[in-house]
C-alpha cells in the first residue's frame, strides 16, 4: 500500500510503499476512502506537539471501508463503512476512564500521533473506536465530521446555551459547528484572519448575523466564543467580547502562549476553559445528530500523494471548508 510519512517534524511528508498491515485482536483493517486534513495534522507536522511516534502516519478523520476483522470483533462486518477520530485508543480502567471522561486518559493512543493515521491506501483502528457512518453522507463530506464536527460539537455544549456566539477561526470546525447552532437557534458572529473577505463572505453565506477580523468587536455582547485558530492573542479579545457570566472556549490542542491581561476582562464570573480531545458519546451524540441539522461540509479534494500541498494550503489559510485527501 502507499502511505504519506513524517520522517521528523518540520520535513514533508514522503510516499513509502508499506505491507497492508494485519489488524490485532479488537481491530478492523480499513481500506481508506477519504481522509480530512485537520489542523491537528498540522501541527504533528509542524513540530508544534510533542514527538509523536517516529515514522508516523498522520491523519485521523478517516472514512473507510471494514476490509479485515481481528480475533474477537463483533458487530462490524466486512464492506460496511466506518469512521476513525482522533481519540484512537484509552486504557479503559483509569480514573478518567472509569469517570467519563476518557477523552483525559493519561494513557491514550491518538490516531496520526501514536497509531498510524489515515493518510494511506490502508489503516487498523481499534474496533471500540470506529463509528458506523451516516448512509446520508458521501465518503469526502463525512470525513471532516470526524474531527472536525466532533471538537466543533464538543466546544458548543462546553460553551453553554446562550444565544449569541463567536467563532475566532472560520476554518473547518467552525463552518460545521456554525451550522449546528444556528440550527439550535443562535445567532453566530464570525471572526476571521484580518483582511480575509472570502472567509467572512463564507461565514455570511452561511447564515452567520455578522463576520469581520479578529481584532474587531461587533457591536452586541456576546453571551460565548470559540476559539479555532491557535493564536494565544484571541484570548483576551474573546474575553473583552464576551458579557459578564459568559464563556471562551478554546477548542485547539495547541496554541501560541497567551499575552498577559487585565483582570478586569476576566471578572465578572467569565469563564475561560479548554476542549481537550474527544469522547466516543460525542461522536454517538453528533454523527446522530448532522443528519437532522443537515451539516453540509465545504470541501476541497486532493489525491493522496498531494498531502503535503493540502497542508500547505491549511497553513496558509488557503482552504474554504476542509481539505480532504481520496487514495
Amino acid at each position: 500500500m502507499r502511505a504519506m510519512v513524517l520522517k521528523a517534524p518540520h520535513q514533508p511528508l514522503e510516499l513509502e510503499s508499506r505491507e497492508i498491515p494485519r489488524p490485532k485482536p479488537g481491530e478492523l483493517l480499513l481500506k481508506v476512502r477519504a481522509c480530512a486534513v485537520c489542523r491537528t495534522d498540522l501541527h504533528v507536522v509542524d513540530g508544534d506537539l510533542p514527538p509523536c511516534r517516529p515514522a508516523i502516519v498522520p491523519g485521523h478523520e478517516i472514512v473507510g471501508e471494514v476490509a479485515g476483522l481481528g480475533d474477537g470483533v463483533t458487530g462490524f462486518k466486512t464492506g460496511q463503512r466506518v469512521g476513525v477520530g482522533w481519540l484512537g485508543h484509552t486504557c479503559g480502567h483509569c480514573p478518567f476512564c472509569m469517570h467519563n471522561e476518557e477523552n483525559l486518559c493519561d494513557y491514550a493512543e491518538f490516531t496520526g500521533y501514536q497509531r498510524d493515521g489515515g493518510f494511506a491506501d490502508y489503516v487498523v483502528a481499534d474496533a471500540a473506536f470506529s463509528f458506523p457512518i451516516p448512509d446520508s453522507y458521501g465518503d469526502s463530506e463525512a470525513a471532516p465530521l470526524l474531527c472536525a464536527g466532533l471538537i466543533g460539537y464538543r466546544s458548543l455544549k462546553m460553551a453553554g446555551p446562550g444565544k449569541r456566539l463567536g467563532i475566532y477561526g472560520f476554518g473547518a470546525a467552525a463552518h460545521i459547528v456554525a451550522q449546528v447552532a444556528l440550527w439550535e437557534g443562535r445567532s453566530v458572529y464570525a471572526f476571521t484572519r484580518p483582511g480575509d473577505a472570502a472567509a467572512q463572505q463564507f461565514a455570511l453565506s452561511l447564515g452567520c448575523r455578522w463576520a469581520g477580523d479578529s481584532n474587531e468587536r461587533p457591536r452586541d455582547d456576546l453571551d460565548a466564543a470559540i476559539i479555532f485558530a491557535p493564536v494565544g492573542e484571541l484570548v483576551p479579545a474573546a474575553l473583552e467580547a464576551i458579557r459578564k457570566g459568559g464563556i471562551v472556549v478554546c477548542g485547539g490542542i495547541h496554541m501560541s502562549d497567551i499575552p498577559s491581561f487585565p483582570y478586569s476582562i476576566l471578572w465578572g464570573e467569565r469563564v475561560l476553559r479548554s476542549v481537550a480531545n474527544l469522547t466516543r458519546q460525542d461522536a454517538a451524540e453528533f454523527l446522530a445528530l448532522a443528519p437532522q441539522v443537515p451539516v453540509k461540509s465545504t470541501v476541497q479534494i486532493f489525491p493522496l500523494t498531494e498531502a503535503n500541498e493540502a497542508l500547505s494550503a491549511l497553513r496558509d489559510g488557503k482552504l474554504t471548508g476542509a481539505g480532504v485527501l481520496i487514495p
